[in-house]
């Protein structure tokens, strides 16, 4: 049935769309001109909404007093922790399913093969869940001995945006390194979404890591933290330039974001870039560049300007 040509109040007729020729030619630019679809085909991709799910169930597992019910007691914990995590690991599955129709290794795997190697990634995941909790209870511990504020771990887990940046890194690194690359950037979207930390699931981040305030961090890919390492606001341990192949197209996978050692303090507005080494115990001070390797125990702070 043809719609009424719309009129403003003085009666002109406003210009109407074409739908039935847009239609078309978006058609034609999803399937000829402009196909970006994997493999040309269409594919499920992983929901943002369920992966959020995944992230509330997996802290509700990892810390149930915090995240779970109101009351628990020492015979319902155990079956709390249970059902939410056979729940929320079978919606994991799926969503590692989804990614893996995505990922280049699996160009020209059947669909129940990808299957399988969804459960087995899912599977693998779960055994590690708890050197995971071990990892983000040291960094519990870390932020608290690290900021005076602080008045107890519970206003830590439930509040700082720096220890839900780590939970959902802890969760993607770990997904990452089974293979899940997609669904791994997903969730360190998220978590850069609700925290304003920009955490790549590349990277590689020692035990009792603390990120004061959170907010404008970005640490790239292929970045090596040690233990104990602490970071504040808009910190970015980032690439210094990036290799070309002789197409101009960028090389991608190289080592280029910094080696971080133990111990090191990196203060509010540093920027980190290259794949140079921090050495341990090294400070960083506020708003300084670092481009070149520093040995063990320096620090490093801004140029005093002069007085007159």
């Amino acid at each position: 049935m043809p719609m009424d040509t719309p009129t403003d109040s003085n009666g002109t007729d406003f210009p109407q769309w074409d739908l039935s020729d847009i239609v078309a030619r978006l058609r034609d630019s999803r399937e000829v001109t402009h196909n970006i679809r994997h493999r040309g085909r269409i594919r499920e991709y992983p929901s943002r909404e369920a992966l959020i799910r995944v992230l509330d169930g997996l802290a509700c597992a990892l810390f149930p007093t915090h995240f779970g019910r109101r009351v628990l007691t020492d015979a319902s914990i155990d079956f709390f922790v249970g059902h939410t995590l056979n729940e929320t690991l079978s919606l994991l599955r799926e969503q590692v399913r989804r990614g893996l129709m995505f990922d280049a290794g699996h160009e020209d795997v059947a669909d129940d093969a990808i299957a399988r190697d969804a459960a087995r990634v899912t599977a693998t995941f779960a055994a590690r869940l708890p050197e995971i909790r071990g990892l983000l209870v040291s960094d519990l511990h870390a932020a608290y001995q690290g900021d005076p504020a602080a008045t107890c771990t519970a206003e830590i887990l439930l509040s700082y945006p720096g220890m839900r940046a780590i939970i959902h890194h802890r969760v993607a690194h770990a997904l990452y390194t089974l293979g899940a690359k997609l669904l791994a950037r997903v969730i360190a979207e998220i978590a850069h979404s609700q925290t304003g930390v920009d955490i790549h699931p590349g990277a590689s981040i020692g035990g009792s890591f603390f990120i004061d305030h959170g907010t404008g961090v970005v640490i790239g890919e292929t970045a090596i933290l040690g233990e104990r390492v602490r970071l504040y606001q808009a910190v970015t341990l980032g690439a210094k330039r990036f290799e070309t192949a002789d197409d101009g197209s960028l090389v991608k996978g190289n080592a280029r974001h910094p080696i971080v050692e133990d111990d090191v303090v990196i203060y509010a507005g540093a920027t980190v870039l290259g794949r140079i080494v921090i050495g341990k115990g090294s400070t960083i001070g506020g708003n300084v560049w670092v481009t070149q390797s520093l040995p063990p125990g320096s620090v490093v702070t801004q140029a005093q300007s002069r007085q007159t």
